[in-house]
């Protein structure tokens, strides 16, 4: 009898009772984490614009690379006549030419578009660094020597028509050290890269590619 009672009791309350529903749980959203909030999150999702230090690094290596460029150039201007060399050693040698082309005497006869071409990868350049200077710590050497050879070299041919070379090892076309900073900074990038590639499996990449990774 009081076990009959009993449950019609129970039986009252559940239909009379309204149900109880837990509130929905907030989705625990946390910036500057990951998902479950114990590990900080990639660099990809970091911003990867050029900051204050990144540009100052860049400017002070182009700068530095367009000086050293142009103080070269007068003083072999200055100290030869153009056509004349100097032996320094085995197949180097100081030889004062003139070329209105590109690196390495390239497009010798196109001047104008020389200069086009140039300034087109210049603006590029500081494009791609604007967006992309925090990517790897060595990209505004890198990129800080070649922006400063192709500038100290599009001076001369905007305000000369040609650049002055004189590094001179007989079985290569003559150039100058703006031509030695592009090939450096470029060497550079790809040493970068491979190094970046060669990562060993056991460590937890920084980014999602190899790109991400500079």
């Amino acid at each position: 009898m009081d076990e009959a009672l009993h449950r019609r009791r129970a039986k009252a309350a559940a239909v009379t009772e309204p149900a109880r529903r837990e509130p929905p749980r907030p989705l625990d959203v946390r910036m500057g984490s990951s998902t479950n909030a114990l590990r900080p999150i990639s660099s990809a999702e970091r911003s990867l614009a050029a900051g204050r230090r990144q540009w100052l690094g860049l400017g002070s290596i182009a700068l530095a690379a367009v000086c050293a460029d142009q103080l070269t150039k007068v003083i072999v201007s200055s100290a030869l006549g153009l056509g004349e060399s100097v032996q320094i050693a085995g197949p180097f040698s100081i030889h004062h030419v003139q070329n209105s082309g590109i690196a390495f005497g390239l497009f010798a006869d196109a001047t104008s578009i020389v200069i086009g071409l140039t300034a087109v990868a210049v603006s590029w350049m500081l494009v791609f660094f604007g967006r992309s200077g925090r990517r790897h710590p060595i990209l505004p050497v890198a990129l800080g020597f070649v922006l400063g050879g192709s500038i100290s070299n599009l001076f001369d041919r905007i305000r000369l028509g040609h650049v002055t070379d004189f590094l001179d090892v007989r079985f290569w076309p003559h150039f100058n050290l703006a031509d030695s900073f592009i090939v450096v900074g470029i060497a550079i990038l790809f040493a970068a890269l491979a190094a970046a590639d060669r990562r060993p499996t056991g460590t937890t990449p920084r980014g999602h590619s190899p790109l991400s990774r500079l």
